[in-house]
């Protein structure tokens, strides 16, 4: 793991960042996520008196913290062995939730940044899609997903303007969904999605961290009401080397 030079400061009371309301803790835990991420799976974390002597913080700070990150699935540990780097992919399942709701349920911090968010007319695919003319307006949020601040996914959603008069004066850091359920009454209950593997462009993996022409996950979904009437189109890009798909078969009776 990188050398970071420890704190220096004496006056700084334990489970306290210098100019930040932030715990200690939480501070170290997002920086040895950082380190863990760029670790191959399964290796050795150095001990906690060496890692509490690398931060400048107290064992019992790194056992926070440490154990934040296995609880989360970033590290796990081995009785006498130590702790280790965990693999870092976060599996996917067919349940329909939102990206916030799936960091939050692996204890991650999920954020966004706002790429674009603005109205324009629906267009051809979008209208087809959303089943509306192509001369209607929409409303299109484009976000880049961070987990812990981490880069995950690119993500650009487009909704029916006249569903969500004012959307684009809310916060939309927060959950889409909770904003469409909780303010205009819309709710998602089904889905469908397109899964297909992409190489990224250089924009798309300068904004996700990785090389140009990386694997990613191009996700494609339509999101429906209780009536079957389409919500939203959303097009998500998942770093392959974050995300996996799993999904349960069952061979049906001869």
């Amino acid at each position: 793991m990188n050398e970071t030079a420890p704190s220096t400061s004496s006056d700084t009371a334990e489970g306290e960042v210098p100019g930040s309301q932030r715990p200690k803790h939480a501070r170290l835990r997002q920086r040895l996520r950082a380190e863990v991420q760029r670790m191959t799976a399964h290796t050795a974390l150095p001990t906690e008196r060496e890692l509490a002597g690398q931060y400048g913080v107290s064992r019992s700070t790194v056992r926070q913290a440490l154990d934040a990150l296995a609880e989360s699935g970033v590290v796990y540990r081995v009785h006498g062995a130590g702790t280790f780097a965990a693999s870092t992919v976060v599996a996917k399942n067919l349940t329909m939730s939102s990206f916030t709701e799936d960091m939050e349920a692996r204890g991650l911090v999920p954020g966004n940044r706002i790429l674009a968010a603005d109205e324009r007319e629906a267009g051809r695919q979008i209208a087809e899609e959303l089943r509306l003319g192509e001369s209607d307006p929409v409303v299109r949020v484009m976000r880049l997903r961070l987990a812990d601040e981490w880069p995950m996914c690119l993500e650009t959603v487009h909704l029916p303007a006249a569903r969500v008069p004012g959307l684009l004066e809310r916060d939309l850091n927060d959950s889409l969904y909770r904003i469409l359920r909780a303010e205009y009454g819309m709710r998602l209950v089904r889905a469908e999605q397109v899964w297909t593997a992409v190489s990224l462009d250089e924009r798309s993996a300068v904004l996700l961290g990785v090389p140009t022409g990386s694997p990613a996950f191009q996700v494609r979904r339509v999101g429906m009401d209780e009536r079957s009437r389409p919500l939203e189109v959303t097009t998500g890009l998942y770093r392959a080397d974050r995300y996996e798909m799993r999904v349960a078969v069952r061979r049906g009776l001869e």
